[in-house]
Order: C-alpha cells, then sequence, then structure tokens
C-alpha cells in the first residue's frame, strides 16, 4: 500500500461502491440497526458511497453535494448508543470480509472506521 491512499488501495470507485452495496443489505438486515434505516435505503447508500470516497482519500464528492460532512451532528437525531455502534462496525467488518479484501487492509479500515463510530455515540445504553 505504499504511496497510496486507502481510496486507491481499497479499488477506488469501483471498490467502494461494492463495499457500500455489500454493507447495506448486511445493515437492513440486522435486528438492531435495520429499524433505522428508511425502506427505500438507496439515497442512504448513495451518501454513504460519497462520504466513504472522501474519508478514505478519494474525491470531496461529499463536501461538493451537502458541505461539510458534520457527521455527528447529522446523526443527532437518532439515538446512537454503543451497541448501535458496534453492530455497525460488525457489519462493516462483514461487508469487508464478504467483498474479499485483503484482511490487513480491511483492518486499516477498520481501524480508520472505528473513532467516528464511537464518536457519533449521543445516547448512553
Amino acid at each position: 500500500m505504499v504511496n497510496l491512499t486507502l481510496y486507491e488501495a481499497m479499488g477506488g470507485e469501483a471498490g467502494i461502491r461494492r463495499l457500500v452495496e455489500v454493507f447495506y443489505p448486511i445493515v437492513v438486515a440486522d435486528p438492531d440497526l435495520g429499524p433505522h434505516f428508511p425502506a427505500d435505503i438507496r439515497p442512504v447508500q448513495e451518501k454513504q458511497f460519497m462520504f466513504l470516497t472522501q474519508f478514505f482519500g478519494g474525491p470531496a464528492l461529499y463536501t461538493e453535494e451537502y458541505g461539510h460532512p458534520m457527521m455527528r451532528a447529522r446523526h443527532m437525531h437518532i439515538p446512537l448508543t454503543l451497541k448501535l455502534s458496534q453492530a455497525w462496525l460488525r457489519c462493516m467488518s462483514q461487508a469487508l470480509a464478504e467483498t474479499g479484501m485483503d484482511p490487513e487492509l480491511s483492518r486499516i479500515v477498520m481501524e480508520r472506521l472505528s473513532a467516528p463510530a464511537h464518536h457519533f455515540i449521543n445516547t448512553p445504553e
């Protein structure tokens, strides 16, 4: 992964798109997370694609469309607990495995996502 952004190492646009497409069916099926998402998941998937593209070092798609991400503020209307944060991370880990991503790269991706996932917690258990 020398001199590559995570975005590039993950396969660029196609890699991020594939991850999001695998991730959301897992999320929707999760008994803890699924109820928090709309029936039409496509707009959520597109925002996630745009955000992860930017988050991992690709083009600033999310900021260009919606302004500064301010993800914690954008999620404040949802009571996010440690349990939900862990469920989200578990679903992402499963999606990374299902896409066949290299385990070391998956570990780095999960490490990078862990801090924001825990930062979003806004409600005690």
